[in-house]
């Protein structure tokens, strides 16, 4: 009905009628976009291309900046007055131009905290830089300036044709020189002066912190000079050629509003690409300034800006993506188990080269991935979709791992490395969608730039696994290969030397010192399984708990808030130890998994460590145990015990259960079903004493008297003496020194510590006190101790537990250490290294949630024991903490979007999840694996993915 009469309906009609028949056949080759991909595809070409914007990290902002756009656009053609719509058109491109939303954060957090009252914390956005006065008063400035600049001149200058001698051409030619000088000084930042030659002036070897940050003193100094011209001369430049323009005399022009309204837009959002356009545009009227020709006659300067801008987009699209389908056929055909199959493919391309360049054309024309069909010479043309390529929020998915901590506390450190590069021009020209690769030893990290404003960029982090797989490792090695190239150069080396690797989808740009953590591996075998060096353990342990239990106890002593009086001054009082107030520390599954009984399976011969000696079951122990208690005749040398109550004291009320022992023998509880515990009540010499007291129920008794008596010898009562009087902790004291002599004379105190001391050692090491195993060493370094009298004792303590494995991990540091450095001379000396694992390091399991907390907290050292039942050898593992060099490259884009838009069409179309399916193997050339991982989950696999991160670049 509607057809009738109008042909370009009806052919319209017939066009359609012929498509439809096709539709199910695009449908199922992935060519045809998801509704909310479209609308999502067509607002961000809008806002790019049409509004002078920029593609958004979140498809909110996208939203929102699309319809304020949009509506700018809209209101300058309702303004009636011309310079009322330049001044409108520049204030509005300006502001919108900025980081509007997270400059509203900021003010919001700072008035909230304000009005609080509470010191600032940090923003959850992940951008630790906040916005002063400082910068709010730079861009209160710089928007005075422009608007007075453009109403001046639109105001004064006359307008005329443009010509060689017009105001217009004068600043057509000062912004042709200020191109020519952007693109010398961000060329000069990267190692590569167009990906393919050497850079001169970059230094030629990186491998030290220092002697680059040496060598790229010159380079910082000409990024300052790039970044001000960058941000303040060229905008201002492209402000006066617009405001000269002699379109702006007309009104109510559509054209005119669209045009110029993204054109004083782009001056501020994308200034680097504003600036090749306008120059473009100044040199085609120098050029050709004849009126006859359609394009200066038809169109205004702002048209010609958005076609030319359109233009250079899809060019560089253009030649992005061939160059992807020239990888993705020298791959197939370098690859050497698919040359056979793949030999007709690339055969069938050269022949039908014309058509796929019609496939490459329709896709650039589209902004669609180019999709290599299972990553085979195959391409078809992906449905449009956003630059960010999956729906959802940035950031709120990834494979968790135990290994993402290491990514956690890089991001901070590598975020300001990157604003650092990136002001200066070091990565290149920054447009949203792009992709950078970075690597450090094993971290592989995968950055992607979301959104890109006037002195901001919006970035997501990703880490890839550091499982060595062989997919991951054949591709890593490629990436180093490609890297020691570029950053590793001999001083022989040619000057402008061409990149061995050029035409790979990954290209070098340049280095960040980043504060991150080394990771050293070695092996101790030589070491811990060293007779001497086991034998000498034993000692160092004993020397070991005693200076972390006299530690321990000082600083609780201190900590304390009502301490113990001396009611009469000529008479020592009882001393009645206060309960221990701190909470038992949180452990491990692996700690408190293998603390019970029923682990003893994991002490049989069966384990992989088959020099360990068997273990006795506890059942004939226990048996000896109950014989102990049930004995009623006193101790050789000992007095009956007596009942101590609030009739024949008045001060210690009856249910506290405290037994008076002369000697000092801890007293033995009797009956199973008594909670209280007893303690030797005994006096101090020393009317100090109390302040390194040992909690209450650490001095309970639960090994023979008689054993005790034996090993006794074992207490090295001159490193006592020596640490007692090293402590630094009585500052309320007046005579400090005289103090600590007393304290270390205390016998009663000393045997305390004579008891929790050997009680620990027993129940780390057994009362059979025979040279540890490797096997043993690495058991209890793990948490799991062999069954003893004395283990229900210690378990029954968290916090004197985790003391005690903390003694047996510095042991174990402290004999390799003596191993590699030498032998330690005096207790000066040793109390030195105690106090350096004390302060810089972290002595654990990699499995432990305080590993991670440590790696979060900056230690500036980590060390873990292990072992690799592959190789049947003990190994360590050192973390330092310490400025390196992340060597970073750009990816080719168009790759990417087109492995990951393979990725997509395989398992949401194809339904292809096979795990070792050939589209998901490495290669090395297209960096495949390494990008399917990169994905977002569930198609990908990435264990750290951050939040949309603003970097400041000024």
């Amino acid at each position: 009905m509607f057809m009738v009469n109008i042909p370009a309906l009806e052919q319209m009609s017939q066009i359609l009628h012929i498509l439809f028949i096709f539709l199910p056949f695009l449908w199922a080759l992935g060519t045809l976009p998801p509704p909310d991909a479209l609308f999502l595809w067509a607002m961000e070409q809008v806002l790019e291309f049409g509004l002078g914007g920029s593609s958004m990290s979140t498809h909110l902002r996208l939203l929102m900046m699309f319809i304020v756009s949009a509506g700018t656009a809209v209101t300058s053609y309702f303004i009636p007055n011309t310079l009322g719509v330049v001044l409108f058109m520049t204030g509005l491109g300006f502001l919108l131009s900025l980081n509007l939303s997270e400059m509203g954060f900021v003010f919001k957090h700072s008035v909230t905290r304000h009005r609080v009252g509470t010191k600032s914390k940090a923003l959850p956005s992940g951008s630790k830089k906040q916005f002063t006065w400082k910068e709010c008063l730079f861009y209160i400035v710089v928007l005075v300036l422009a608007l007075l600049e453009t109403s001046l001149l639109h105001h004064f200058a006359g307008f005329s044709q443009i010509s060689k001698n017009s105001p217009q051409a004068i600043v057509g030619y000062v912004l042709m020189i200020l191109l020519t000088l952007l693109w010398l000084l961000r060329e000069i930042q990267s190692v590569y002066i167009f990906g393919i030659f050497r850079n001169p002036f970059y230094p030629k070897d990186v491998q030290a912190v220092t002697l680059f940050l040496e060598k790229q003193t010159r380079l910082l100094k000409i990024g300052v000079v790039r970044r001000i011209l960058l941000n303040l001369v060229s905008p201002f430049a492209m402000i006066a050629f617009l405001s000269l323009d002699n379109s702006l005399q007309g009104l109510h022009s559509v054209s005119v509003s669209i045009g110029f309204t993204r054109a004083f837009r782009m001056v501020w959002q994308n200034t680097e690409n504003a600036l090749l356009e306008t120059v473009i545009v100044s040199a085609g009227h120098l050029l050709i300034p004849s009126t006859d020709i359609w394009w200066n006659r038809s169109l205004d300067t702002g048209i010609r800006l958005l076609l030319v801008g359109i233009m250079r987009d899809r060019l560089i699209q253009f030649i992005s993506k061939l160059q992807f389908a020239v990888t993705v056929l020298l791959a197939s055909w370098t690859e050497k188990k698919r040359r056979k199959s793949t030999t007709t493919l690339c055969i069938l391309n050269i022949v039908f080269s014309p058509f796929v360049l019609v496939f490459i054309v329709f896709s650039t024309l589209l902004s669609s991935p180019l999709l290599p069909l299972f990553t085979l010479p195959l391409f078809l043309v992906g449905f449009p979709r956003p630059s960010q390529s999956w729906p959802g929020v940035v950031g709120t998915a990834a494979c968790v791992c135990a290994d993402t901590v290491y990514y956690y506390q890089m991001v901070p450190n590598l975020t300001a490395a990157l604003q650092s590069a990136m002001a200066a021009g070091s990565l290149g020209l920054l447009l949203p969608g792009s992709h950078y690769l970075g690597r450090f030893q094993d971290r592989l990290i995968w950055i992607m730039i979301l959104e890109h404003g006037y002195t901001y960029c919006c970035i997501n982090i990703k880490g890839l696994e550091l499982q060595e797989t062989s997919c991951h490792t054949a591709e890593a090695r490629k990436v180093d290969e490609v890297f020691e190239g570029a950053f590793e150069q001999e001083e022989y080396t040619r000057v402008c030397s061409i990149s061995e690797h050029f035409g790979s989808v990954l290209t070098p740009c340049t280095v960040l010192p980043v504060k991150l953590y080394s990771d050293a591996r070695s092996v101790l075998s030589g070491i811990i399984d060293s007779h001497d060096n086991l034998k000498e353990f034993k000692g160092d342990l004993v020397k070991v708990l005693v200076w972390i239990l006299v530690r321990y106890c000082s600083r609780r002593s201190s900590m304390q808030e009502n301490v113990h009086k001396i009611e009469n001054k000529g008479k020592a009082s009882l001393i009645i130890l206060p309960d221990l107030n701190t909470s038992p520390q949180t452990q491990s599954p692996e700690d408190t998994g293998s603390l019970n009984s029923e682990t003893l399976d994991d002490w049989s011969d069966d384990n992989v460590f088959d020099d360990e000696t068997t273990i006795k079951t506890g059942k004939e122990e226990k048996d000896q145990l109950k014989v102990l208690q049930d004995i009623n005749v006193p101790i050789p040398g000992s007095v009956v015990s007596q009942r101590v109550d609030d009739h024949s004291t008045g001060t210690v009320p009856e249910n506290s259960l405290y037994k008076a022992v002369i000697l000092g023998y801890p007293a033995i509880d009797k009956g199973k079903h008594e909670d209280m515990v007893f303690i030797p009540l005994k006096e101090f010499s020393c009317p100090h004493s109390h302040l390194l007291s040992l909690p209450e129920e650490w001095t309970s008794n639960c090994l023979p008297n008689s054993k005790m008596r034996e090993m006794s010898s074992l207490f090295p009562e001159d490193w006592y003496q020596f640490v007692l009087r090293q402590l630094e902790c009585f500052h309320s004291e007046e005579n400090v020194p005289n103090v600590l002599e007393e304290i270390a004379k205390d016998r009663v105190l000393k045997d305390f510590y004579v008891h929790a001391v050997l009680t620990c050692y027993f129940s780390l090491f057994g009362v059979d006190n025979m040279v540890p195993s490797p096997g043993h060493i690495l058991r209890v370094y793990s948490g799991v101790l062999p069954w003893s009298l004395s283990l229900d004792w210690l378990t029954e303590k968290p916090e004197l537990f985790q003391l005690a494995l903390k003694a047996f991990r510095y042991t174990l540091k402290l004999m390799i250490d003596k191993a590699s450095l030498g032998p330690i001379e005096d207790f000066k000396e040793l109390a030195g290294c105690l106090e350096e694992y004390e302060r810089d390091w972290h002595i654990g399991l990699v499995s432990d949630e305080k590993w991670k907390e440590a790696v979060l907290q900056e230690k500036p050292y980590l060390f873990s024991l292990g072992y690799d039942p592959n190789m049947g050898v003990y190994t360590g593992r050192v973390l330092t903490l310490q400025e390196l060099l992340i060597q970073v490259g750009k990816l080719n884009a168009e790759a990417v979007r087109g492995q990951w838009a393979n990725l997509s069409w395989e398992l949401l179309y194809a339904t292809n999840d096979d795990e070792e399916r050939y589209s998901i193997q490495a290669h090395p050339l297209l960096l495949r694996n390494l990008t399917v991982q990169a994905a977002d989950p569930p198609l990908g696999y990435p264990i750290y993915s951050s939040k949309p991160l603003h970097i400041h670049l000024y």
